[in-house]
């Protein structure tokens, strides 16, 4: 059954702990919760002792009550059987009370870690690793590795109850507790050996449980998608052949947890019997009262219990340390966009300059090769290129999303990986071809680069945009609710939104990522009004397929294959006759007021001849 595995490896950034190492790391979590752990302990070790009492009282008063005839002895027997019952319960519930905090405390601080961990890692790395496996380890396994240490300190509670009871039939009968003891080794041997192949089929496990999380994840952010397409038997044939294989790798899991409790079994059976025997033995010879008798039956069920949940327990127990280890991993990746100095430029001006720049996405294909420009405060720098240029990548480079491979990238002539990306990115503006909305206002959506901003200044900057015309169009103004991912407004009126934002945040460096290039007309000459507000006396990079956005550039950048073929403004290009003037007419020409006008004359003409 090999095959179920395929295609379930581990990321690129997972990597093995061993046991040691996982340990240390989930005891450097408790270390803050020692107080309520070492209260834990206390009430665990009453409980123990409670529990251990009763089976030690019922014995002696086994071996009273033949040589008695007093009710009454019966009856305080009972009351302190019930009495210690009444005193474990009460133990048991303030123990378990603060284990619930104590990992509670605990699964929060490694909760806060991953999802810190998530937002600084750099763009590449969500290019690489579905969204869905990231958040199936914030949210699923850190809840199953709350499980397993709230299972692992109620092993512990009854083991200590099992020591307890061992170390009393020690002084009881030497001989009997040694054969209560030999099966010890034998079903921990068997559980320590079963280890290997439950963190095997558990890892996998969880693995799985990722790609259908990613997968359902995927399909209903893409369900319109899907929907448009008719693929919608497509994606659940995928869902059904995923959820299939997770089925099979669950069972198969069943399987091998479920065949190591008849092993256990058999030796304890074998232990029990042999305690009968010898045991019954020494009652007849009068070496063992019948009391003490009861006392080892009971102390083998008790035994028996913790140490088949030693096995029941490891499979949760590798669960947790599974889901710990992808957690941990997902902790301890590093990221590619490495900053080597935190510095906070007091006034951002806007100056860029790349500097014999090379990067790639990859290691297969470089997308700027020995790539040089310069950027000048204010300057308005248009660029433009087939698709795969390298256009959006050198507005990601300024974003400091990416890392580059080797050259320098200067603003205001420090080396972008000496600043402080905090305060570097809240001078920065940026607005994508798709701009992505959260779940709330518009009012809160503009607000969200500037969240202190009072209601003024987020009417103010909404206003800037197109004069506030396009708020009209939205049924509550600024508080209409935008839904999930803005999908109640349409592409248009994201934009603009995006552009209010980015207006209210004032940024020194503005980029611009084709925010025209799905838009009608009317809402086109909105986002230009727009632009033309927030590129006024700001550094602006306008990655562009439209001409109303580009034409009136201070200097437009022609890319090809990642290098630099013609630069000048609109004018010149046409006038050389190049790679601009070839795009211009295939592409950006028909978008002209000229071509408009002259097609418009044109048909004109055409209609009276067509009549005759």
């Amino acid at each position: 059954m090999g095959f179920l595995f395929d295609g379930l490896d581990a990321e690129a950034y997972d990597r093995q702990y061993n046991d040691g190492q996982l340990l240390r790391r989930i005891v450097g979590y408790f270390t803050p919760e020692a107080r309520r752990m070492f209260a834990v302990g206390f009430t665990m070790l009453l409980d123990t002792l409670s529990r251990a009492a009763m089976p030690i009282i019922i014995s002696r008063g086994v071996d009273e009550v033949q040589t008695t005839q007093d009710s009454g002895l019966i009856i305080t027997y009972g009351l302190v059987v019930a009495a210690l019952g009444a005193l474990a319960w009460l133990f048991n519930f303030i123990r378990r009370w603060l284990t619930a905090e104590a990992v509670g405390n605990v699964v929060l601080q490694m909760r806060e870690d991953a999802f810190d961990a998530v937002m600084k890692r750099d763009l590449s790395f969500y290019d690489q690793f579905p969204s869905g496996k990231i958040v199936s380890r914030v949210t699923s396994d850190t809840q199953a590795f709350s499980t397993v240490v709230t299972l692992t300190i109620d092993l512990i509670g009854q083991l200590l109850l099992v020591a307890v009871l061992i170390v009393y039939l020690f002084f009881v009968d030497t001989s009997l507790t040694g054969i209560v003891l030999i099966m010890v080794p034998l079903i921990i041997g068997v559980a320590l050996g079963f280890r290997r192949v439950a963190r095997f089929t558990i890892r996998h496990s969880r693995r799985v449980r990722a790609e259908v999380s990613a997968l359902v994840q995927e399909t209903v952010a893409g369900i319109s998608v899907a929907k448009t397409f008719r693929q919608e038997h497509a994606v659940y044939a995928d869902f059904l052949k995923l959820n299939r294989r997770s089925f099979w790798i669950n069972l198969r899991m069943g399987y091998v947890f479920s065949g190591i409790f008849p092993i256990l079994l058999m030796i304890v059976s074998f232990a029990v019997a042999a305690l009968v025997y010898f045991g019954g033995l020494k009652v007849q010879a009068g070496e063992l009262t019948a009391g003490d008798w009861y006392l080892f039956a009971q102390g083998v069920a008790l035994l028996w219990f913790p140490l088949t949940s030693i096995a029941s327990f490891w499979s949760q127990f590798q669960l947790g340390l599974a889901s710990g280890e992808r957690v941990f991993a997902l902790i301890d990746s590093e990221p590619k966009v490495v900053q080597r100095d935190s510095r906070v430029l007091p006034e951002l001006r806007g100056e860029i300059e790349f500097a014999s720049v090379q990067f790639s996405y990859t290691d297969k294909e470089r997308v700027l090769d020995n790539f040089s420009l310069h950027i000048r405060p204010g300057e308005t720098l248009a660029l433009v290129g087939h698709t795969g240029a390298g256009k959006s990548s050198i507005g990601k480079l300024i974003a400091r999303f990416y890392e580059f491979q080797a050259g320098r990238i200067m603003i205001d002539g420090v080396d972008i990986r000496l600043l402080d990306l905090a305060a570097y990115r809240a001078r920065l503006g940026v607005v994508t071809q798709t701009p992505f909305l959260f779940d709330g206002t518009v009012r809160e959506n503009i607000r969200y680069g500037k969240p202190g901003a009072p209601d003024s200044e987020v009417e103010r900057a909404a206003r800037q945009i197109g004069n506030g015309d396009w708020l009209k169009s939205l049924t509550n103004g600024l508080d209409t609710e935008v839904g999930e991912r803005g999908g109640s407004l349409s592409m248009g009126q994201r934009q603009l939104v995006a552009l209010a934002r980015v207006m209210l945040q004032d940024p020194a460096i503005f980029i611009l990522d084709e925010a025209t290039a799905s838009v009608d007309p009317l809402t086109e000459t909105l986002i230009q009004e727009g632009l033309d507000a927030i590129m006024k006396d700001r550094t602006s990079i306008v990655i562009a397929h439209r001409l109303s956005t580009i034409r009136h550039a201070d200097r437009i950048i022609v890319l090809k294959q990642g290098k630099i073929i013609e630069q000048g403004n609109h004018d010149q290009l046409l006038e050389q006759g190049g790679h601009y003037a070839e795009l211009y007419n295939t592409y950006f020409r028909h978008q002209s007021l000229e071509y408009i006008e002259a097609q418009r004359k044109a048909n004109a003409e055409a209609a009276p001849e067509s009549a005759t």
